[in-house]
């Protein structure tokens, strides 16, 4: 990947560019630290094109020692692959597993993955953007099937037969002709092999795939099922303390005065206080809250908005986005040539990450090394934070990830590892660091709030001839079209941000393709024609069309929905190489106004389908997601303060939210997988207003579309 791909793609989700690889390994050091074997890795040399700047993210010139390892095939046949990305409950463990044991003709339970620790595994930017899939599979891929080719070469020699007559398969090398088999572990004989991926090397077509394909449960299913598989928060270490740290009234809050001095006077409490960082530790959360109690603090705050001028704020703050958007034609022109024109605002508010597992962490010092268990989605994001915040090189910094309990983009920094560190280091002991749920929402980022305004032109006929779009503050991502408009003007403005923000499941996608969907809709009912013509009409992309109309053959899309109050709608885009459409049904009750989702049917292309099982598990939960922001997700804020910090208070999706669900998988085999965490997402809030217009004749232009019922 090259440099301004990944700046690009770190910029969006609100991380810092400055990353860097692992520290340089020689090769006697990485092979001394693994042991004998077969041991696969990356090495990386000053490719030409890429930055020589060593101040820049992404491929850093390299000398020939420094390596990237992927795969290591034990002297006992045991089979470890190296990956940096985090299992957040997306399946990435499986995903990833299912292609090393395709590639080397094994069942999946014969891999073991280690992930998300910077003292094991190759560089990772981050687990986000749908990037895994994508990023780590080809790479992933390509190791293990070096690691297949030196096997064969080793079989070959050590059997004294051609190559092309062996056939490889469960954990051993076999010549059918003389009957002879080898197993992985013997072909090394304890030795200790090094392996450089080729550019060329030969993987499994898909044509001839046994494993990747078809549907494979969980590999670590049973213990997640039976509790024994450990999250971040479920981590101990001996003699550690719980951590509690000092939070200002309101956001932007600074801190004036404090007095410690009773805190410090209790037993067993460590109180750590640098600048605004005001903290405790001591052996149980109980102890750490009552002496967190006991500090007195006078803090400074400035009048800020509230939820209720937020939209206005965004418009009166707007400049000019530096990337993002373009010019195409004259809108001018095509407004001129429609027969209607149509303009309209859409808002969208701040919304919260609402992961299961609040973040935390637990730091452990070892004379000046750092060890740091973290509930994160960028482990080396968090170590360079680490050391810049505590005047270390990175070297003398571990930070491992074990399963975190989803993030959906809020855990891609984690300020809990920097607050355990620092009490950590003040204690002289390992230190927990678990925010509470109050402070998971009411601290953390929130996904952008935005107004998009859109002015279209179209033809009696249908024909859109004009297209003007313009995006405050929610982002670029799926910000242009995918409809063919000749004469096109899209614009991203940045605006002052009265609450953190960062990102979120689908960065902008889902408020892009959500409001421009709507409009669509709004468009089509202007010259009176079916929402699904309309969009055939003005689309040329054919995988768009394809999922289009698989979508809406499964869904029965022209038949009238049965009983009162109900309607159905569709909404589609594309993110990510990734092509979605979802149609629902809803019923709207009469008394009440509420809104029940009754039905969904998605359609989704992510190209070639590594898990159908998996597939279809992300684009349910993505659907059950999606109806919270799309029909009550809301944050109230005021004055800094955010006014419904709770699940009592912020209301999300609920088991009695959940509508029947149905899968359509478009499976490419031809073209390279793309990631399915996000945009199955994008075309649930557009079908759901389209279908409450149609029950109730009301059109709803803000997210969330419904928080209190349909408006009569």
């Amino acid at each position: 990947m090259y440099e301004d791909e990944i700046r690009e793609v770190l910029e969006e989700h609100g991380i810092s560019s400055e990353l860097t690889f692992n520290p340089a390994i020689d090769r006697r050091q990485f092979l001394t630290a693994l042991g004998g074997g077969i041991v696969v890795l990356l090495t990386l040399g000053c490719a030409e094109g890429r930055t020589q700047d060593r101040g820049t993210i992404g491929l850093q010139p390299r000398e020939p020692s420094d390596i990237w390892g992927w795969l290591q095939i034990a002297q006992d046949g045991a089979i470890t692959a190296y990956v940096g990305k985090v299992e957040l409950g997306q399946n990435a463990r499986t995903t990833l597993t299912l292609v090393v044991a395709e590639e080397l003709g094994v069942g999946p339970r014969d891999v073991e993955l280690v992930m998300a620790d910077t003292s094991l595994t190759p560089f990772d930017m981050g687990t986000f953007g749908s990037r895994t899939t994508p990023y780590t599979v080809p790479p992933l891929r390509r190791a293990a099937a070096a690691a297949r080719e030196l096997l064969l070469d080793l079989a070959a020699e050590k059997l004294q037969v051609g190559r092309g007559t062996l056939v490889l398969g469960g954990g051993a090398v076999k010549d059918p002709a003389s009957g002879k088999s080898l197993g992985f572990g013997a072909l090394t004989e304890g030795k200790a092999l090094m392996q450089t991926v080729p550019d060329n090397v030969p993987t499994i077509a898909p044509s001839d795939w046994r494993v990747v394909g078809h549907p494979s449960p969980k590999v670590d299913g049973e213990l997640i099922v039976t509790g024994r598989r450990k999250y971040a928060s479920d981590i101990k270490r001996p003699s550690m303390l719980q951590g509690k740290v000092l939070r200002g009234p309101a956001l932007r809050a600074g801190l004036s005065s404090v007095s410690t001095r009773e805190a410090e006077a209790m037993p067993d409490v460590v109180v750590s206080h640098e600048d605004e960082f005001v903290a405790v530790a001591a052996p149980t959360v109980e102890a750490a809250e009552k002496a967190l109690s006991t500090i007195q603090a006078e803090w400074e705050r400035t009048p800020q908005i509230s939820n209720a001028e937020l939209f206005d704020h965004l418009r009166q703050t707007a400049r000019n986005a530096e990337r993002g958007g373009h010019v195409q034609g004259s809108v001018a022109d095509g407004l001129a040539q429609a027969d209607h024109v149509i303009a309209q605002s859409y808002t969208l508010e701040f919304i919260s990450h609402a992961a299961i597992e609040p973040r935390s962490a637990i730091a452990e010092w070892d004379g000046d090394n750092l060890t740091v268990w973290a509930a994160t989605q960028a482990p080396f994001g968090v170590r360079r934070t680490l050391a810049g915040a505590l005047g270390l090189p990175e070297r003398q910094i571990t930070v491992i990830a074990p399963d975190t309990g989803n993030g959906y983009g809020g855990k891609t920094n984690n300020q809990a590892a920097l607050e355990a560190a620092r009490l950590a280091r003040s204690a002289g002991r390992p230190v927990r660091v678990a925010w509470t749920r109050q402070e998971e929402i009411a601290w953390n980022y929130f996904r952008p709030a935005g107004v998009i305004e859109i002015t279209s032109g179209v033809r009696n006929d249908g024909t859109l001839t004009a297209w003007r779009y313009g995006n405050f503050n929610s982002g670029p991502a799926a910000l242009d079209t995918p409809y063919d408009v000749p004469n096109q003007e899209v614009v991203l403005f940045t605006c002052d941000n009265p609450l953190p923000q960062g990102a979120y499941r689908g960065l902008a996608a889902p408020g892009n393709i959500w409001a421009r969907e709507t409009h669509m809709d709004e468009v089509a009912e202007s010259v009176g024609m079916d929402p699904l013509e309309f969009r055939l009409r003005n689309l040329s992309d054919q995988r768009l069309r394809d999922v289009l109309t698989a979508a809406t053959e499964r869904f029965g899309w022209g038949s009238a929905p049965a009983g009162e109050g109900r309607g159905v709608g569709l909404g589609c885009g594309t993110d990510k190489g990734g092509y979605t459409c979802s149609c629902v049904q809803v019923r709207v009750d009469p008394d009440t106004r509420g809104v029940k989702v009754e039905r969904i049917v998605t359609a989704f292309d992510c190209g070639a389908v590594i898990n159908p099982l998996q597939l279809e598990n992300q684009i349910q939960g993505a659907a059950i997601m999606a109806l919270g922001g799309a029909l009550f997700e809301a944050t109230q804020f005021a004055d800094g303060e955010i006014k419904n910090p709770t699940f009592s208070t912020y209301r999300v999706p609920r088991f009695s939210d959940r509508p029947v669900i149905e899968c359509v998988l478009v499976d490419r085999k031809d073209v390279q997988s793309s990631g399915a965490g996000e945009t199955p997402f994008a075309g649930i809030a557009p079908a759901v207003g389209s279908a409450i217009r149609q029950a109730t004749g009301v059109r709803l232009r803000s997210l969330p579309m419904a928080p209190h019922g349909v408006p009569a």
